[in-house]
């Protein structure tokens, strides 16, 4: 069985390379099941992909499935999105972490697991990805400063909601000034006095060459920065007090692409499932 699974070079990658807690890295992944698989494709992902295809990675140390319903697909804006054709496409929403500067160990694992899952036929393919794309960490605003969970425990505590934003500069430049204009003006007023606790803030990477078929490459590597802001509130509650207006946030060379609230899963249950349409 050593032979087989090389289990004795695995003391020998433990003993190298960065092990911090910081989430360098993400994969956020909004898929949308195809009408009438919504309870298989719920069960397969939450009995099977999300351990098997995920959390049982190397390197990918924490992870969160998110939903929204008809409900809260309503309230996503803008109306025509350059993310999700139409607005409302993509009603589950997967992210997780992933440790800083593993990102490349942790590729090879997943395009090779993907691969033989694929080949097993253990991935269900009544489903299309919205928006998929492996993130690199660049800002966490923090709404109480030093109090309150840090953002490499997001995933695990008990947020009640979480809002994906995308947003697109016009060039390269135009996305470093639109990151300095977020973290240093915008966000820190948006987030005070709202049920926010913090905004994580990412931006793309280009998928690798061997990447499933079923994933297409990954849209405004050098424009785009994703934006997730976690909720200690039930986005319903809430939505038009504090958060309708986020398609605002963007301003002269850049455009809001999408604001779209879910809430947490339950996992191990179909509850929400028979909202979603």
């Amino acid at each position: 069985m050593s032979e087989e699974t090389r289990s004795e070079t695995y003391a020998e990658l433990a003993a190298v390379g960065p092990y911090g807690v910081r989430p360098g890295h993400a994969l956020i992944t909004m898929v949308e099941p195809r009408p009438g698989h919504e309870y298989a494709y719920n069960r397969w992902y939450e009995d099977d992909h999300y351990y098997a295809g995920a959390m049982a990675m190397p390197w990918m140390y924490a992870g969160r499935r998110w939903v929204a319903t008809r409900e809260l697909q309503e309230l996503r804006v803008p109306e025509k999105s350059a993310v999700a054709r139409p607005v409302t496409a993509g009603c589950y929403l997967s992210t997780y972490w992933i440790t800083e500067g593993r990102y490349d160990e942790h590729m090879k694992w997943t395009v090779g697991i993907n691969k033989r899952l694929n080949q097993d036929g253990r991935v269900y393919h009544d489903r299309t990805h919205v928006f998929t794309s492996f993130q690199d960490h660049e800002a966490t605003v923090y709404r109480d400063g030093a109090a309150g969970p840090r953002d490499f425990h997001a995933l695990d505590h008990p947020y009640a909601g979480l809002i994906l934003q995308v947003i697109d500069a016009e060039g390269p430049e135009g996305r470093a000034e639109l990151l300095d204009r977020l973290r240093t003006r915008e966000l820190p007023r948006r987030l005070a006095g709202s049920p926010a606790a913090m905004v994580t803030v990412f931006r793309p990477t280009p998928l690798p060459g061997d990447r499933m078929t079923y994933v297409k490459q990954v849209e405004g590597l050098d424009t785009r920065l994703t934006l997730l802001w976690f909720l200690e509130e039930d986005p319903r509650t809430c939505w038009t007090e504090h958060f309708a207006h986020l398609d605002s946030l963007a301003s002269g060379a850049a455009r809001v692409e999408l604001v779209a609230p879910f809430v947490p899963t339950v996992p191990g249950t179909d509850r929400y499932v028979d909202e979603l349409r």
